[in-house]
């Protein structure tokens, strides 16, 4: 296989190997392409000038061991590597939990993307690897750029593809905690299958539609009531891209600070608390936060030999049930306390 990111002057062909099968197609050319942007790749594909066995594919098309991937001509900057403050590095490096041969598991903060793309320059993956110095290292999942919380990273092929294993058989049990606004007092099931539009075409808006939608399921269990917002629990049986989100607005309760599917006067209203003990960013937040993961770890991994690392306690957990969780900042009841006394007004 071909180095990533090396020039593409004329048409070449890729024959899939064991490591790679199993892996979306574009996941596959972002890996290849690294320095092209995101949406030339996903031209690319749907200009079916990427082909695999010939024929054309969709960006979710799963790769084969031995499939013949067609990869046409296309221009990459080199020498150009993603540059990463030294102070993200750092905010990334200390928001670590663990990690193991295998996985890191960090606290994502809110507002940090997990990748690079159109309009942003870098993401957590650049910064951990430079923290880590492995560019092997890679995302399992993922977190909107608005959401804090638990988030996975694979140190290597094997670890990625069990992780996507365990998503696709439903072993992975994921729980956020949210602001919703207004007063949510009974547990609710949302059921409504989500569309989502064509990144590529600058359509990034998730819908709810009962005919062309895939099947989604969240549960919002109220912990803490409020007239102006409520802290709520949230379990998803799913993972559609902006899938709290969605449903929460379905429900006629917004995420509070969602600045894509929310309530702009609600919004407002929580950037604008006059409690200036609490940061601009803690104000101005979307409430979505990854409080906790669990899934089954590798059975049967091979041992690595490497040296001490210098960041958090290795964990030792083979064919366990692994379980991270990471609880909400307190800013979050500094901020509901204050907008439901303002309501109760």
């Amino acid at each position: 296989m071909p180095a990533p990111d090396k020039q593409f002057h004329q048409v070449q062909h890729v024959v899939v190997a064991a490591e790679q099968s199993g892996q979306r197609i574009d996941n596959f050319l972002l890996g290849l392409l690294k320095t092209a942007p995101r949406g030339l790749v996903y031209r690319l594909l749907r200009t079916g000038q990427v082909r695999v066995n010939k024929g054309r594919i969709k960006p979710a098309y799963k790769l084969s061991v031995g499939d013949d991937v067609r990869i046409p001509p296309v221009t990459l900057t080199t020498g150009s590597a993603v540059h990463v403050p030294a102070a993200v590095i750092q905010q990334v490096e200390a928001s670590v939990i663990a990690e193991s041969d295998h996985w890191i598991v960090l606290n994502k903060p809110a507002g940090l993307a997990v990748h690079g793309g159109t309009g942003v320059k870098f993401g957590v993956v650049d910064a951990i690897q430079k923290a880590f110095d492995d560019t092997a290292i890679s995302l399992v999942h993922r977190l909107d750029r608005e959401t804090s919380g638990v988030l996975i990273l694979a140190k290597n092929r094997p670890a990625a593809v069990h992780f996507q294993s365990v998503l696709r058989d439903g072993s992975v049990d994921k729980r956020y905690s949210a602001l919703l606004n207004g007063k949510f007092e009974n547990q609710i099931t949302v059921d409504a299958p989500l569309l989502k539009g064509e990144p590529e075409t600058g359509d990034r808006m998730v819908t709810v539609d009962m005919v062309h939608g895939k099947s989604a399921l969240t549960i919002f269990k109220p912990v803490e009531i409020g007239a102006a917002c409520s802290l709520v629990d949230v379990k998803i049986e799913s993972g559609r891209t902006h899938q709290i989100r969605v449903h929460a607005v379905h429900s006629g309760h917004p995420v509070l600070g969602d600045p894509r599917y929310g309530d702009r006067v609600a919004n407002r209203c929580a950037a604008g608390l006059s409690d200036r003990t609490l940061t601009k960013q803690e104000r101005g937040r979307m409430f979505l936060h990854a409080r906790e993961i669990a899934f089954p770890d590798l059975a049967d991994r091979p041992v690595q030999k490497s040296p001490e690392s210098n960041h958090k306690t290795k964990l030792d957990c083979v064919g366990a049930t692994l379980i991270f969780a990471a609880p909400v900042e307190s800013s979050w009841q500094s901020v509901r306390e204050m907008l439901n006394t303002g309501a109760a007004a």
